[in-house]
């Protein structure tokens, strides 16, 4: 089981790279095709909608395929991916790449949640994804400082080979380690749709939208903000993102520890202090120590979120949750393509590169507001979370025998 988990995080260690070195690029890959930096912003919007798109149309176009094996395919499509943006002859062509291999994104991880907590007893389900997206948040400490660091020395295009190298090493670590798990029987592609008439699982997406995203708009221009407002050097973008990764990798592990004890009151206090947080980033962005401090815990609470909706959605999907987790990733990545590009409509404005930090606080503060909407509808309707989770466990193991 722990062996299952790990190839998991190796996959979601590859993606997680591709999907966050971008940023740390962004004024290289701009320099070199000659466009501005809210043009090389369209890179993380663009690979935000392919997954956002992606997520559901793959995990549809999977839907008779076994589990283990839609995974392996996603990966070669990542990798394909990847391949294709490091020779990228245009800026087009290089966003088509970011695209197809943001295809296989929102699949994986809707996927993988879906097996990592099939792994794991019903009490420690948030916590087995929490382990799963370890692998994205520790491609932040490792994985994309590393990438950054050879971008800008070496050359992007060397950066997205190794990320296509890293695509094999998830490839082999899942064909090696992932069990062959039964899928339900009875369950189909209408019993997974089903999910999205629950209002509960709406809200959750909707959260999820808005709390990620709030971390996006100002990590999306984390590398200007910090050398043209900050005063950082440009090799000094590389140890904020490892600063901006270690706080990710401490918000998952606490988020999914204490969704599994109290789901809601974790989501309260991730979101409302993500949302202070980012407001008075404005401010700490002019001073180096306090620029570094706030990076970490943006990372923090920001990821703190995931375990929790992650979880949540699959409780809520009575029984067929793979499609609504892989649109809940989507989710995410929605929010980040909203964020990005409502932060590169400030920037572009003319309010400078501390202003999207603005808009990712407003983000943050209305996913806390869903929040509390959320808990209030259901205790209207005296339908308790655990109770929900329960009923829905129960569902998959009847399904099962």
């Amino acid at each position: 089981m722990p062996l299952a988990l790990l190839a998991l995080a190796i996959g979601a260690f590859g993606i997680g790279t591709t999907e966050f070195v971008i940023m740390g690029l962004l004024p290289e890959v701009a320099a070199d095709f000659g466009v501005s930096i809210p043009t090389a912003g369209f890179l993380v919007t663009g690979y935000a909608l392919g997954v956002m798109f992606g997520a559901p149309l793959m995990t549809v176009l999977g839907t008779r395929v076994p589990r283990k094996r839609m995974l392996m395919l996603l990966m070669g499509l990542f990798i394909v991916g990847n391949l294709l943006s490091a020779v990228a002859p245009a800026f087009a062509v290089l966003l088509i790449g970011r695209v197809v291999a943001s295809l296989a994104h929102g699949a994986f991880f809707g996927i993988g949640s879906v097996v990592a907590a099939d792994l794991v007893a019903p009490d420690k389900k948030a916590g087995a994804i929490a382990m799963m997206f370890t692998g994205l948040t520790v491609a932040n400490v490792v994985g994309v400082p590393l990438g950054t660091l050879v971008g800008q020395h070496i050359g992007w295009r060397v950066t997205f080979g190794i990320v296509a190298a890293l695509g094999v090493v998830g490839l082999a670590g899942i064909a090696r380690l992932v069990p062959e798990l039964p899928r339900a029987r009875g369950v189909r592609l209408r019993h997974e749709l089903a999910a999205f008439k629950n209002a509960q699982v709406l809200l959750a997406m909707a959260m999820t939208v808005l709390g990620f995203g709030g971390v996006f708009a100002a990590i999306t221009y984390i590398a200007p903000m910090a050398t043209h407002v900050t005063g950082f050097a440009d090799g000094s973008v590389t140890w904020l993102l490892v600063l901006f990764g270690l706080g990710m990798v401490g918000g998952n592990l606490v988020g999914g520890r204490y969704a599994d004890r109290a789901l809601m009151p974790m989501l309260y206090v991730s979101l409302g202090a993500l949302a202070v947080v980012l407001a008075l980033f404005t401010v700490t962005a002019h001073h180096k120590a306090l620029a570094a401090v706030t990076i970490v815990l943006i990372g923090a609470l920001g990821f703190a979120t995931v375990p929790p909706l992650q979880k949540r959605v699959l409780d809520q999907a009575h029984g067929a949750p793979t499609l609504a987790s892989a649109v809940n990733i989507g989710a995410f990545n929605l929010g980040n393509a909203l964020s990005a590009w409502l932060g590169g409509l400030v920037i572009a404005a003319g309010l400078g590169y501390t202003a999207p930090n603005w808009v990712g606080a407003a983000l943050a503060a209305a996913a806390l507001v869903l929040a509390v909407v959320s808990s209030a509808l259901e205790r209207r309707d005296g339908v308790p979370g655990t109770v929900v989770a329960a009923g829905a466990a129960a569902q998959r193991a009847a399904a099962h025998h």
